[in-house]
C-alpha cells in the first residue's frame, strides 16, 4: 500500500519573512484585507435597548455598560462605567455592569504590547493592532484598561446621549443641541424626561459626525470617589466567584500536576482512594491525575492518599540550578536592548562603580486558588472561569476537547486576586476535559499547594550594574547586564501557540525580550547608558506578575542609584531629583512631595529612612520607608508613605486602594512570598511559609496624590516595584550593610 507524504512546512525565518516570500507576503496581504469595521453583539434583556457596543438603557431607566474587563479587585468595573455614566449623564445610581461578550470591538493592542513585548517588538505598528484587534484578544493586563477604553467609552457615552437628546427634542419640538443631560433626564429648561422613558424610540437614531463630547464642569461624575459597584456584592457575601458555582449533579475535582513541563505521570495507589467515603474515580492523564468525589474535600484527601508519582526527565530544577543558570547567562553575551550615547567611552580609563543584585522567583499566592466549572452538552463545553483573556481560554479549552471554538462558552467570574495568574488556563482546561470525560458537571479547585507549585513565576533575575561619576557627582556612563528568562517570549509561546501571525512575530523577534528588561532604561538624565538582556534557560515556567520585570529592574536601578549617591557625598533624593533635571518634573515632584510628607532627613546613618522612585503605565510614583531589623534578625518595616501623580483621575477612592494595595503587595514581595526548590518541586507549598504580612506587619501608610490634567495613566501596578528598594535602601541607613537580593534577607548580600 503505497502513501503519499504531505508536503513539507515550509521554514520559516526573520529572512524569508522580512524580503517578500511565502507567510510574510501573508501578512501584509493578511492586515490589508482585516476588517476595519466591526458590529456590537450585546444581548438585551426585556425592556432593555441596546444603543452601542457598550451600554444598554431599561425602560425602566437603568444604564447597562458592558465591561471588556475582568475585575480582580482594582475596581474596573467601576471606573469604566463611571466613564460612560460622566458622558452620558447618568445617575449613578442606575448603573449597572455586565461581562462584555467576545467580540474585536473589546480586543485591548496596548495590553497585549505590554505582555507579549518579546514576540510582537519587530511588527509594525498598524499590523500588530490590526491582528490584535481582529482577533478579538480581549486582555486585562498592564495597567491598561483606563488607557486603552476611556477614549471608546467616551463615545458611547456621547453617542446614547445624543441620541436621548434627539427623541426629546422632538417630543418637545426644539432643536436636540439646546437639550442636556443631568442625573438621568434629558432638560430642557423646565421640562425634563428620564432616560427610561425615551429609550425605545432613542435607539438605533442617526448620529452627528463628529460625534460632540459632553461640555461644562456642573454634574460632573469624572473625578468622583463615587460607590464601587462591586463592593456591595462582596460585602454581603453574594457576588459568585469561580468555586461558588453550583449546577445539577455536579461532582467536585481535586488535581495534582507534574512538576515541570516535561515530567509525565507514572503510577498511582487507586487502592487507597477507595476508602475515604464521597470518592467517585480517579482520573489520570499524561500529565496530570484528579480524584472525583461528591465533593471537594473528599476529593482532595484522595489526591493525598494516592501519591501520585511523576518521571522527571534531565536534571531536576533546584534553587542551586536556577541561579546557576543565571550565572552562566550573565557570563555569556547579551542582546542590547536600549542605549544612549557612547557606553564604551564613558567607561574608558574611568573608576567604575559595580553591584551585583540578585532577584528570585516570586509567587502570585491569591487568596483564590485556581478554578473552574464545566458542563458537557453534546458536543459543546461551557465553562465559568476566572480569567484575563476570554477568548484565549476558549480556545485553549477548545483545543483540550477537540471541538471548534464557537462550541465553547466562557462565562467570565470575577477573581479573587491574581495578580496575573489568571492569564493562563489550565484548571479551565481541565474541567472542560473532565465534563467531557465523565459527561456530568464538574468543578476543579486546586490545593493551596498544587497552586504554588504549578504557578507561573515572576522571573528570577540576575544584574551586574556599572556606573560612572564624574567629577562632579553625576553619573555618566550607566550599563545595566540583565539575566533573566524571555518572559514575554514564553507568554506569547505558551498562550498564543496557535496563533500563526504570533508564529511569524516569534520568528521574526531578536534575542532581547522587552517584557524581560522592562523598567531597567533609566529615566535619570545619563547621557550614555545601556541595557543588555542575557537570555537565561532555568527549567521554571514564568508568567506575568503584578508590575512585571519593574518590580526587579525597579529594584536593580533604585538601589544602584543610591549606591552612587552614597559614593558621590550627596543626600539620596537632591541627588535623584539633580540627575533628573528637566526632563521629568512630574517625577521629581513626586520626590520631593515624599520627603516632605515622611520627614526626610537624608538617609543618614541611624536614620533607617529610605527613598526610591519610578515612572512607566504614563504614572510616577515616589516611595519613603522607614524599617529597622530587630533581635532576632528580623525586618520589621516601621512607615511607607508615597507621593503619585497618575493623572487625571476617574476616581480618586479607586487609585488611592489601588495604590494602598500595591504598596501592600509589593512589600510583601520585598520580604517573602517566593519558595526554594528541590529535587523538580516547590519546597514551600502553603501561604504560612512564605513569610507573608499579617494585618499586625502592616505599618503606617500615607498615600498623596498629586493633583494632575495629563492623561490618565496606570495605578494598579504603579505602586509595586519602588517598594523594595525604598526597604533595602531604609535598611541600609539603619544598619550600614547593603542587602542585594529579593526577597531582602538579613546576611544576605
Amino acid at each position: 500500500m503505497s502513501s503519499v507524504k504531505p508536503p513539507a512546512k515550509p521554514h520559516l525565518t526573520r529572512r524569508n519573512l522580512l524580503i517578500g516570500g511565502g507567510a510574510g507576503v501573508g501578512l501584509f496581504v493578511a492586515w490589508a484585507v482585516w476588517p476595519r469595521q466591526y458590529a456590537a453583539n450585546l444581548t438585551a434583556a426585556n425592556g432593555e435597548h441596546v444603543f452601542n457596543a457598550w451600554l444598554k438603557i431599561g425602560e425602566d431607566g437603568h444604564v447597562s455598560v458592558a465591561v471588556p474587563q475582568a475585575e480582580h479587585g482594582q475596581g474596573v468595573w467601576t471606573t469604566l462605567p463611571q466613564i460612560v455614566a460622566d458622558e452620558l449623564g447618568a445617575d449613578w445610581r442606575t448603573i449597572a455592569v455586565e461581562p462584555a461578550p467576545l467580540n474585536p470591538l473589546y480586543a485591548n493592542p496596548m495590553a497585549a504590547d505590554e505582555l507579549f513585548a518579546g514576540a510582537f517588538d519587530r511588527l509594525p505598528k498598524g499590523l500588530r493592532e490590526g491582528h490584535v484587534t481582529s482577533s478579538a484578544l480581549m486582555l486585562t493586563a498592564g495597567s491598561t484598561s483606563v488607557r486603552q477604553f476611556e477614549g471608546d467609552l467616551r463615545q458611547a457615552g456621547a453617542a446614547a446621549r445624543v441620541l436621548l437628546q434627539k427623541a426629546a427634542a422632538a417630543r418637545w419640538g426644539t432643536d436636540w443641541r439646546s437639550c442636556g443631560t443631568a442625573a438621568g433626564f434629558v432638560v430642557h429648561g423646565k421640562d425634563k424626561l428620564r432616560f427610561g422613558e425615551l429609550a425605545a424610540e432613542a435607539a438605533g437614531g442617526s448620529l452627528p459626525d463628529p460625534l460632540p463630547l459632553r461640555g461644562g464642569e456642573t454634574g460632573r461624575l469624572t473625578g468622583l470617589s463615587l460607590p464601587r459597584l462591586d463592593s456591595p456584592a462582596k460585602v454581603d457575601g453574594s457576588v459568585n466567584f469561580a468555586g461558588d458555582v453550583r449546577l445539577p449533579g455536579m461532582v467536585f475535582a481535586a488535581i495534582r500536576g507534574a512538576p515541570t513541563p516535561e515530567a509525565e505521570f507514572v503510577s498511582c495507589d487507586t487502592s487507597a482512594a477507595s476508602k475515604i467515603r464521597g470518592v467517585l474515580s480517579i482520573v489520570t492523564k499524561d500529565r496530570w491525575v484528579a480524584a472525583i468525589a461528591n465533593d471537594w474535600w473528599a476529593a482532595n484527601r484522595a489526591i493525598e492518599a494516592i501519591h501520585p508519582r511523576f518521571r522527571i526527565t534531565g536534571t531536576p530544577r533546584s534553587t542551586a540550578t536556577i541561579r546557576r543558570a543565571l550565572d552562566e547567562a550573565l557570563k555569556g553575551l547579551g542582546v542590547r536592548v536600549a542605549s544612549a550615547g557612547d557606553v564604551g567611552a564613558a567607561f574608558k580609563g574611568a573608576s567604575i562603580v559595580t553591584a551585583t543584585y540578585r532577584a528570585d522567583p516570586a509567587l502570585h499566592a491569591p487568596v483564590e486558588t485556581r478554578a473552574a466549572t464545566a458542563v458537557w452538552t453534546d458536543g459543546s463545553v461551557e465553562v465559568w472561569a476566572p480569567t484575563l483573556a476570554p477568548g484565549l481560554t476558549r480556545a485553549a479549552v477548545a483545543a483540550a476537547t477537540g471541538v471548534a471554538d464557537h462550541a465553547v462558552v466562557i462565562h467570565p467570574m470575577p477573581i479573587g486576586g491574581g495578580f496575573g495568574i489568571n492569564l493562563e488556563h489550565d484548571a479551565a482546561m481541565q474541567a472542560a476535559v473532565l465534563a467531557r470525560d465523565l459527561k456530568r458537571p464538574v468543578q476543579v479547585m486546586w490545593s493551596r499547594a498544587e497552586d504554588i507549585q504549578q504557578d507561573r513565576v515572576r522571573a528570577p533575575a540576575l544584574a551586574r550594574m556599572a556606573g560612572r561619576l564624574d567629577n562632579q557627582g553625576r553619573i555618566t556612563g550607566w550599563l545595566a547586564k540583565i539575566a533573566t528568562p524571555a518572559t514575554g517570549r514564553e507568554l506569547a509561546e505558551r498562550l498564543l501557540a496557535d496563533d500563526r501571525t504570533a508564529s511569524a512575530a516569534l520568528t521574526l523577534a531578536g534575542g532581547g525580550d522587552g517584557y524581560a528588561t522592562a523598567g531597567a532604561t533609566p529615566f535619570y538624565s545619563i547621557p550614555s547608558y545601556a541595557v543588555d538582556h542575557h537570555p537565561a534557560e532555568i527549567d521554571l515556567p514564568t508568567g506575568h506578575w503584578r508590575s512585571g520585570a519593574h518590580s526587579y529592574t525597579c529594584f536593580f536601578t533604585e538601589c544602584f542609584i543610591d549606591e552612587l549617591a552614597h559614593m558621590a557625598g550627596t543626600e539620596a533624593m537632591s541627588f535623584r531629583v539633580g540627575m533628573l533635571g528637566g526632563g521629568d518634573a512630574r517625577l521629581a515632584r513626586c520626590l520631593t512631595t515624599v520627603a516632605a510628607l515622611g520627614g526626610w532627613e537624608g538617609g543618614v546613618p541611624g536614620s533607617g529612612q529610605g527613598i526610591a522612585c519610578h515612572s512607566f503605565r504614563g504614572s510616577h510614583i515616589a516611595v519613603f520607608a522607614e524599617a529597622h531589623i530587630d533581635e532576632d534578625q528580623s525586618i520589621g518595616v516601621d512607615r511607607i508613605v508615597a507621593a503619585v501623580d497618575c493623572g487625571r483621575m476617574i476616581n480618586p477612592d479607586v487609585v488611592r486602594q489601588n495604590i494602598e494595595g500595591g504598596l501592600v503587595f509589593g512589600m510583601a514581595a520585598a520580604l517573602g512570598g517566593s519558595t526554594r526548590y528541590k529535587g523538580g518541586w516547590a519546597e514551600t507549598l502553603g501561604l504560612g511559609g512564605l513569610d507573608l504580612p499579617r494585618l499586625a506587619d502592616v505599618p503606617d501608610i500615607t498615600v498623596e496624590l498629586i493633583p494632575s490634567e495629563a492623561d490618565p495613566g496606570g495605578v494598579s501596578e504603579i505602586a509595586v516595584p519602588p517598594v523594595a528598594p525604598a526597604i533595602a535602601n531604609a535598611l541600609q541607613s539603619a544598619t550600614g550593610f547593603r542587602i542585594r537580593s529579593l526577597p531582602l534577607k538579613v546576611g544576605e548580600a
